[in-house]
């Protein structure tokens, strides 16, 4: 018996969850379609997906009705590049999260928690609120892209801060760096809220609703500002994905497989930053994402990351967009801030997880 069993294809060994980790991949791609079209399709004006074929045959040069330029404007240039920022952000929050939650072995680490959204947040709010003072000639030499370099650099800059903190003689201690990220975050956000105190009355109105959280300033200019960095996410965290699996066998059995365990931890810190801070800096602050999705994933895919990593970039695209769309015809004509939606649909799934991890008794 243990000869044959010892002869069977690793994918079809008991315990081995490889087929259904991929069908889960499978399935969240099928979501993330889905939240694609419908973020297309709705909106306050009446324009669905049917004027989508008029405005692809007007583009290849066919004849178009008096109302193809309204059409066009509405799907090219208002809902299509949210939708692309939508999936960019809701992608990099949830990666996020997957790989803090994988690198420190602990199911509540976040962006937020190791002080990354809060930094994103108070350089990107520093740079809304002082562009036309002490940091206009910053803002005159990055143009566009100055909120998402800020949000960049604060990321970036909060996440170096707590690797300093926590690192002794070339090791890093994860309880410091967890509980020094608390004390970061909690004073980079009395800082945020220093200076909407000082803000004037735009500069107040724009922050508070971008620390909200909304895709309502979504355009192309915006995305190819922050490409880079979404790029810099894109290109590092593949890398983690074996060295990951290793972590979940702590440290010292990671590095005794054959890990570098410190370069995980820089190549981790970098494109958690790089992703965050360019989320944070054109959508603003969006709660949840990077706690709940990768949560939802591991329950399909297990904690293999070569499948949890993608899995929640498309888990997490498709949440971002499918509370968009929710958030534009919940109020309409008005429109909610996205964190709303995001803070109403994850608090109740997050407290359903910790309860159905609940020991009995």
């Amino acid at each position: 018996m243990s000869r044959a069993a010892g002869a069977l294809p690793l994918a079809h060994r008991p315990g081995d969850r490889t087929r259904t980790a991929r069908l889960a991949v499978l399935g969240a791609a099928v979501l993330l379609v889905v939240a694609i079209l419908v973020s297309l399709a709705v909106g306050p004006t009446g324009v669905g997906l049917t004027a989508l074929p008029r405005v692809v045959m007007a583009a290849l040069g066919a004849a178009a009705d008096g109302d193809l330029a309204r059409e066009k404007l509405i799907l090219v240039d208002i809902r299509l590049p949210r939708t692309v920022v939508g999936l960019l952000v809701g992608a990099a929050l949830a990666v996020a999260g997957a790989v803090l939650q994988g690198l420190f072995r602990n199911p509540l680490a976040d962006p937020s928690l190791l002080g990354a959204s809060p930094g994103a947040a108070l350089f990107a709010a520093a740079m809304i609120a002082f562009q036309g003072t002490w940091l206009a000639p910053v803002a005159i030499v990055l143009g566009t892209s100055a909120v998402p370099v800020a949000a960049f650099v604060g990321a970036l800059t909060a996440t170096m801060t707590l690797y300093v903190l926590a690192t002794r003689g070339g090791r890093t201690a994860v309880a410091t760096l967890l509980l020094a990220g608390v004390a970061l975050g909690a004073f980079a956000q009395a800082l945020t809220g220093w200076i909407l105190f000082t803000a004037d009355d735009r500069a107040l109105r724009d922050i508070t609703f971008w620390t909200l959280g909304s895709l309502g300033g979504a355009s192309w200019s915006k995305v190819l500002a922050a490409l880079p960095l979404f790029l810099v996410a894109a290109i590092g965290v593949p890398l983690l994905a074996r060295a990951l699996n290793a972590f979940l066998l702590g440290e010292a059995e990671a590095a005794h497989l054959g890990v570098s365990t410190e370069r995980a931890k820089r190549i981790a810190v970098v494109a958690t930053a790089a992703g965050v801070g360019a989320a944070v800096s054109i959508a603003g602050v969006i709660g949840f994402v990077g706690i709940i999705v990768p949560h939802l994933v591991r329950l399909f895919t297990g904690p293999d990351h070569r499948f949890v990593l993608p899995a929640s970039a498309l888990g997490g695209g498709a949440l971002v967009l499918l509370a968009d769309a929710l958030a534009r015809v919940a109020a309409a004509p008005a429109e909610m801030p996205i964190g709303v939606v995001t803070a109403a649909i994850g608090a109740p799934v997050f407290l359903w997880l910790l309860l159905r991890k609940r020991p009995a008794g």
